[in-house]
This record gives structure tokens, C-alpha cells and sequence, in this order.
């Protein structure tokens, strides 16, 4: 049952939602607030800007007015739009992805990410044009909508020629796959990463990227009644290996490992998310010291809610449900983790801590680090180069027929409460994704 209420970095998100379809502002209030407040913008509108009294002065939103169940207290509501100004674009969104990340915000404002097209520019736009794909640059742009006035400086272009779902579901997965894969670990061809939940969207896109670098994945999945088939799909994407989750509670994993082509220390970031990490480092020194213990013993300290993730990247968009923990996945942490690697974790889903004792520090030199995609945007929000060449590249791949979008239900906007439904059940295969 989704809770009435979220705690987000202690920040107060009580705007009024009827402010999701209102023009974004143009200055960006860096530092001073999570979520951008959208608001009219009277001034400096622009009576010769193109296409102007062409598209209506409405539009539909997703829009809610308490705080509560999604499902329940979202509302489908006319909402009315501001005129363009100068540097605005107009644009009808086509598609837009239920994250859930959206869920845990939806408090605040509703839909992170989309890819729409543009259908009108102000006099002074300078980069977009009428029928440019957009995508948001920055979380909080209120996507469940059919229209929004936004700011160019709001959105970045992307290929009109890429498949509607590759570009929808762009912006939040697959930079994360890429960031991870990139920014802290140089990992050359031959190298594996370990990753569990690999049937989540960045699990999927861990799979494509890594294997057009050359890099081998280890990807660790629940048992379920498809797996084979789940395993066989994952197997074209690119996945070196598919493993059950259960098979990590095995002490022979240690040959598994070896089968699979990971030699010691060649995992350099491993990621652990929730109350088992201490476990797991404890279990880490303690086998490089030739400790024995039990696997049941471990499996019995943890508490079914805990959630434990191994991977060069940890599966944090996808809904972390009870009898996950992969507490045993530290076997492969004692064998292969080099020294001086990094620990990352981009996730918050289970709301569990994350500990790491003192051992794991001294004696493994273990680097504690956390990532945000979304405060990585920000970061490189000065020039937008990083971002500009990162889409490229996402881009291309896509192009190639190398990475390819999550399975994913479209569901027509009329039919959001079935998606929210869905989105929010355990075991979900698939991404719902608004049509507008």
C-alpha cells in the first residue's frame, strides 16, 4: 500500500499541484529546492512568436489535490496553459513512462520523464524547432500532461527517428546505466560486472551498454515460473550470464564465479543497498582471513523487508518487495572485490540504511559513494556538453539496434488508474508508459 505521505532530503513538498501545467520558470533556482515550482509568466510574451492561436490554450493533466493512495487521489483534469513567451517552447507530449521514482514524488508534482515534439518556438529560441523530439533535462517537469509551455533551456532535443518508447524512457535509465558504467571504475573489455534485479530498466540497459563496450555482466535474477524464458531475453540483450538469485546462497558460487570468466579482483565496484551491508563486508574480511561460517546463519540475520544489492550498479528504479535479500551475494564480494574499489548505490526504494564498518574500510580500502542522476544533470547543467554527448552516444546505440527500450504497456491517459495500479504491484516485468 502505497503511504500517505514521503520524506524526500527533508524537503517540504506541499506545492499546490495545479501548478504541474503552468509554464516551468526559466531561471533555475539551483541549491534553493528539489523540485522547480511552476508558475505564469506574464511578461516578455511574444505576439509574433510562430504558430501562435494554432493549438489549444488547455490541455489534460494528471493532477492531484491530496495526498494519498496515486491510484486514488490522482485526478484526469482540463487544465489551462499561459502563452508563450519569447524563449518558450510550446510542446504536446507523446509519451511518458510511470517510474517509480514518479510514485515516491507524486506528492509533489506528476511524471518525471517523456519525450514530447514541439509545436511552437518563441522569436527568440535559438536551438529547437517546430517538430524537434524533446526530452526533460531536469526531474520535476510535470510529464503526465498532453501540453506544457516550457522554457527551452528546460528540454533537449533527441532524434525523431529513434522508436517513441527508446526515446520516452531515455532520460532516467539508461543515463543511469551509463553514469554507473563510466564514472567510477575504469572498466576495459574483459572485465565483468555483477548485477542483481537485471530485469529491471537499468538492469536492461547495464546488459546493452556493457556489452557494447566489451565489458561481461553477471546478472542475478529472482527465481519466478518464466525464467528460462526471462534468462533466454536477457541472453540476446547481451548478458554474459544469467544466475538465479538462490544459487548465491551456494558455497560452490566460488566455481561458479570462475565459469563464468571473473578471476579474483577483477570486480572493482560492487554495490550493497540496505540493512545487510555490515554483513556483508563483515562476511568479506572474514573469508579473506579464512573464517568459516554458515549460510543459513547469515540468511536467518536478515529480516525478510532488508534489501541487498551486488552489481556494479544497484537496481534502484523498481519497487523492492519483501523476501529479496541476496545477503549471500557477499561470497562473490570476499572473491572478487578489489582492493580500493567502490562501493556505489543510486537507490532508496527499500528506505533501508547502508552501513559499512570499520574493516571494510581499513583492511579493503572500500570507497563509499552515492549517485543521483538527477544531481548529475544538475551538476553538468552550465554547458550541457556532457549531457549533449552521453545522448549522442545513448543515441547511437539505440540507432544501432544496441540498446533498446525495457518491455514496456502503453496505456492511453484516459486509462491512468489501470497504469498506476499496475505500476505499484510486486513483480512487475514491465514499464507502463502514458500515450498522450
Amino acid at each position: 500500500m502505497f503511504k500517505s505521505f514521503a520524506i524526500w532530503n527533508c524537503v517540504a513538498m506541499w506545492f499546490p499541484v495545479h501548478t504541474m501545467c503552468l509554464r516551468v520558470h526559466a531561471a533555475r533556482q539551483r541549491g534553493a529546492t528539489l523540485l522547480k515550482r511552476l508558475r505564469h509568466r506574464d511578461a516578455n510574451v511574444s505576439p509574433s512568436s510562430q504558430s501562435a492561436g494554432r493549438w489549444a490554450q488547455t490541455c489534460q493533466a494528471l493532477i492531484y489535490r491530496h495526498h494519498g493512495d496515486p491510484s486514488l487521489v490522482v485526478q484526469l483534469e482540463d487544465a489551462p496553459l499561459p502563452p508563450a513567451g519569447a524563449k518558450d517552447v510550446v510542446v504536446e507530449l507523446l509519451a511518458a513512462p510511470i517510474n517509480p521514482s514518479d510514485i515516491n514524488m507524486i506528492q509533489a508534482v506528476g511524471g518525471n520523464e517523456c519525450v514530447a515534439q514541439v509545436v511552437e518556438v518563441g522569436n527568440q529560441v535559438r536551438d529547437l524547432k517546430t517538430g524537434d523530439w524533446v526530452i526533460p533535462r531536469d526531474a520535476g517537469l510535470g510529464t503526465w500532461r498532453t501540453k506544457a509551455v516550457v522554457a527551452e533551456d528546460d528540454v533537449i532535443s533527441v532524434p525523431n527517428n529513434i522508436p517513441l518508447l527508446a526515446a520516452a524512457t531515455l532520460g532516467v535509465n539508461p543515463c543511469t546505466a551509463f553514469r554507473m558504467l563510466s564514472d567510477f571504475e575504469e572498466l576495459k573489455p574483459g572485465d565483468s560486472v555483477i548485477q542483481n534485479a537485471a530485469n529491471s530498466g537499468v538492469g536492461q540497459a547495464v546488459i546493452q551498454i556493457a556489452a557494447a563496450r566489451g565489458i561481461n555482466t553477471i546478472n542475478v535474477i529472482r527465481d519466478r515460473s518464466d525464467f528460462l524464458q526471462l534468462s533466454d531475453r536477457l541472453k540476446v540483450m547481451g548478458a554474459s550470464h544469467v544466475i538465479r538469485e538462490e544459487a548465491l546462497r551456494r558455497p560452490e558460487m566460488k566455481e561458479l564465479f570462475k565459469v563464468c570468466g571473473c578471476e579474483e579482483e577483477r570486480v572493482g565496484v560492487i554495490i550493497v543497498s540496505g540493512e545487510f551491508t555490515d554483513f556483508v563486508f563483515k562476511d568479506m574480511s572474514e573469508t579473506k582471513t579464512g573464517t568459516k561460517w554458515s549460510w543459513r546463519q547469515k540468511c536467518n540475520r536478515t529480516s525478510p523487508s532488508s534489501t541487498v544489492r551486488i552489481i556494479h550498479i544497484i537496481c534502484a528504479h523498481s519497487v523492492i518487495m519483501q523476501h529479496s535479500e541476496a545477503n549471500c551475494i557477499c561470497f562473490a564480494n570476499a572473491l572478487f572485490f578489489r582492493v580500493g574499489g567502490s562501493m556505489v548505490t543510486y537507490g532508496g526504494m527499500s528506505k533501508q540504511p547502508v552501513t559499512v564498518p570499520v574493516s571494510a574500510l581499513i583492511f579493503k580500502d572500500v570507497k563509499v559513494r552515492g549517485f543521483w542522476v538527477t544531481q548529475w544533470k544538475r551538476d553538468q547543467s552550465h554547458d550541457g556538453e556532457a549531457f549533449r554527448r552521453m545522448l549522442d552516444e545513448l543515441c547511437s546505440l539505440i540507432l544501432q539496434g544496441k540498446l533498446t527500450a525495457p518491455a514496456c504497456t502503453e496505456v492511453h491517459l484516459q486509462d491512468y488508474q489501470k497504469a498506476l495500479e499496475a505500476a505499484m504491484q510486486p513483480f512487475t516485468s514491465t514499464k507502463y508508459v502514458l500515450i498522450m
